[in-house]
């Protein structure tokens, strides 16, 4: 009779199955000649972790491998209930996690919002020149330039806060499409962190630059917000506790602990323009109200519903 040495490479707990029925296996091979008996040696006196390759005979498998052609049919049994057994084993952290990730929560948003009053107005200073040559027009625009520059300067205002921008030569035209002169305007952005002086500076560069001078562009901005910002965010938690409170009440459930807390982006101070006359000088002893801002925080809270 032929002999065949069955390789199988499955967990401990299958290997102990393949040799509780191996004498089976053997007698339904003695019976029928044409089925190939199955050889299977005695298990080793050894243990190893659960899916370690197990030796059956004197052949050694991993875990996964086919099961030759000869096998007895209680083996093959024993070793598919012992490889799903197997399988349902690994698949149990996958079920826990999304157990975890299954919890029940109540999910609160609050807006926090305060005014505050504005510290800095932004003013855009523009120059204008014009000339019959484009030489000349730039050459008496960056001498008013330079003594706007000058004003601001003696009034105060800090380099850093200086900035020039917007330089432009434009040739001028009459009829016939013919070119008559030339046009070049510059601008002056300057941060005033005095607003109570901010009309006298107005009226300071408006005498010095003459009818070149234009006002293009008042606006006032908070320039340290971060004490607003916090107390607009602890009203925005507060008032998310609230509502969630509420939404637990309504449910017939209890609070538990927080999940999370999320600040998503509320609306910053936006800059307030006042209106200016972008064709003529500042008037004489120009008023300056910075009005109020206001500033808002938004606040996602998530709290656990007890159990």
């Amino acid at each position: 009779m032929r002999r065949s040495t069955l390789v199988v490479g499955v967990t401990f707990a299958a290997a102990l199955a393949l040799s509780a029925c191996s004498s089976a296996g053997g007698s339904a091979a003695d019976s029928a000649s044409s089925v190939p008996s199955v050889a299977v040696g005695s298990l080793p006196a050894r243990s190893g972790p659960v899916g370690s390759a197990v030796s059956v005979g004197s052949a050694v498998s991993a875990p996964g491998e086919s099961v030759p052609v000869g096998a007895a049919p209680g083996a093959v049994a024993e070793i598919d209930r012992a490889q799903a057994a197997a399988g349902m084993v690994a698949s149990a952290p996958e079920a826990a996690g999304t157990a975890a990730a299954d919890r029940n929560t109540i999910t609160a948003q609050g807006v926090g919002k305060v005014t505050g009053t504005p510290d800095v107005m932004t003013i855009s200073l523009g120059v204008e020149t014009r000339a019959a040559s484009a030489k000349q027009a730039l050459d008496e625009n960056n001498r008013i330039t330079g003594e706007v520059i000058t004003v601001l300067k003696d009034s105060g205002v800090e380099p850093a806060d200086l900035q020039t921008s917007q330089l432009s030569v434009n040739p001028s035209y009459g009829d016939n499409n013919t070119i008559t002169g030339y046009q070049v305007t510059n601008s002056v952005t300057a941060s005033l962190r005095d607003i109570a002086s901010a009309g006298t500076v107005i009226d300071a560069v408006g005498q010095k630059a003459g009818n070149a001078a234009r006002v293009q562009q008042l606006s006032f901005s908070i320039d340290d917000d971060s004490a607003l910002r916090a107390a607009a965010r602890t009203d925005a938690v507060k008032q998310a506790q609230a509502q969630a409170k509420q939404l637990a009440d309504a449910a017939g459930v209890k609070l538990g602990a927080i999940h999370s807390i999320v600040e998503s982006s509320g609306s910053f101070p936006a800059p307030v323009y006042a209106a200016a006359d972008a064709a003529g000088t500042a008037a004489a002893s120009v008023p300056i109200e910075p009005g109020s801002q206001q500033l808002s925080v938004v606040v996602q809270v998530v709290y656990d519903i007890a159990q």
